[in-house]
């Protein structure tokens, strides 16, 4: 139960701070409502213990044989974040009657887990921290993802709803347009310690 604990204090610190997954739920609660985010919403909580499934049952020993995946993923994953803050930045409020925008479907927020270089980051220290080489592996990386998929849910909902009480204060276009620019930003801010590992010891 001690290891449990210790797990479930690491993905609570990891999943309630601002990152990527975070910053752009709550930019949909702002923009979509509750409603449409839930596809959003249950793709990250499943989609990111899924992965740590993946990474603890075998690609981490992929990624040691062959390093060049792992970095291949991560510009991949940034390149990708750079693309999201631009679509964010430039998206149309619900205020202004058109909406070219749309909120991630479940697959599309699933899928994005494999490009976000946080997620990977959380993923690989949650296994690397987590697991002894005296215990058998696949049990111990079950558990991992089992304590995640418990604590991703609430942090994930407490993110979409602060976005939804933001909407009421923006009380028209232009405070949201606002809003979605400084999301954007954020978002940008988000990756520098990814691309500048030595900066977050």
């Amino acid at each position: 139960m001690e290891l449990v604990f210790a797990i479930a204090l690491f993905a609570f610190s990891a999943g309630i701070t601002p990152g990527p997954n975070n910053i752009m739920l709550m930019t949909s609660g702002v923009n979509f409502g509750i409603k449409r985010s839930i596809p959003h919403l249950l793709g990250i909580s499943l989609g990111f213990p899924t992965m740590i499934l993946a990474v603890g049952l075998g690609l981490s020993a992929i990624f040691q044989a062959y390093p060049i995946i792992h970095t291949v993923i991560k510009v991949v994953g940034i390149t990708y974040l750079l693309y999201l803050s631009w679509l964010i930045a430039n998206s149309s409020s619900k205020m202004e009657g058109k909406q070219v925008s749309k909120p991630f479907s479940f697959i599309q927020a699933a899928a994005f887990q494999w490009v976000n270089p946080k997620g990977w980051i959380m993923a690989v220290g949650a296994i690397a921290t987590f697991t002894s080489v005296q215990q058998e592996l696949n049990h111990q990386v079950v558990i991992i993802a089992s304590v995640f998929l418990c604590v991703a849910f609430p942090c994930a909902i407490v993110w979409l709803s602060f976005g939804v009480a933001l909407k009421r204060l923006l009380k028209n276009e232009r405070q949201q347009r606002i809003f979605n620019v400084s999301m954007a930003l954020l978002l940008v801010a988000s990756i520098i310690p990814m691309v500048l590992p030595a900066s977050s010891h």
